[in-house]
């Protein structure tokens, strides 16, 4: 799978990394840096992606597209789209950027929208990324576990790195008779579950 990185998608990839490492220094706020995951995060989260069972791929928390850019391999291969929402127009104008700029378009389809006000609409989820800002976790994790297709997995970001904020959602899902739960220790930490 990840073989098929196109020249464009690679060059794309490489430039966001590079904004990413200037805007985490040069004091840019944080409402307008890209605030994605690291290389590793994204092809941990793609290898998953590749391997969930059938039924919608949903990314809450866009950014500039470069998780939905290692998610696009996954999504390639199994034929079907991801619904990535974000709610921040500026973010929205980059990811349109990248996913132009990489060739991916026909496998994304960009929402400008809060998810927790969409995600109703899905009832069989196969694999959901969840990388927003942290108070929305609980809710997101409350509207999409009841809508994960048997064996789909929720994957949620910076577990370890936010630990403060998400200790909490980290007890909850493990407490939740509905999924089987853990967290991975690869960069800044992920919450793994899947439905019973």
């Amino acid at each position: 799978m990840f073989h098929e990185i196109s020249p464009a998608m690679l060059a794309r990839m490489r430039e966001l990394e590079e904004i990413d490492t200037r805007d985490r220094s040069d004091g840019t706020p944080i409402t307008h840096r890209m605030r994605q995951v690291p290389p590793e995060t994204g092809q941990f989260i793609a290898l998953l992606a590749a391997a969930s069972p059938d039924g919608a791929h949903i990314e809450i928390g866009t950014s500039a597209g470069y998780s939905t850019l290692w998610q696009t391999l996954a999504a390639r291969q199994r034929g079907r789209k991801i619904t990535s929402f974000e709610p921040s127009e500026i973010k929205i104008q980059m990811a349109r950027e990248t996913f132009r700029l990489a060739g991916v378009e026909e496998w994304v389809d960009l929402v400008q929208a809060d998810a927790r006000l969409r995600l109703e609409r899905f009832d069989r989820i196969g694999f959901c990324f969840l990388d927003a800002e942290k108070d929305v976790y609980r809710d997101c994790y409350d509207l999409i576990v009841p809508r994960l297709a048997p064996g789909g997995l929720l994957v949620a970001d910076n577990i370890i790195s936010h630990n403060d904020e998400l200790q909490a959602l980290v007890e909850y899902a493990a407490a939740d008779e509905r999924v089987d739960s853990m967290v991975v220790a690869i960069a800044k930490g992920e919450l793994v579950c899947r439905k019973k």
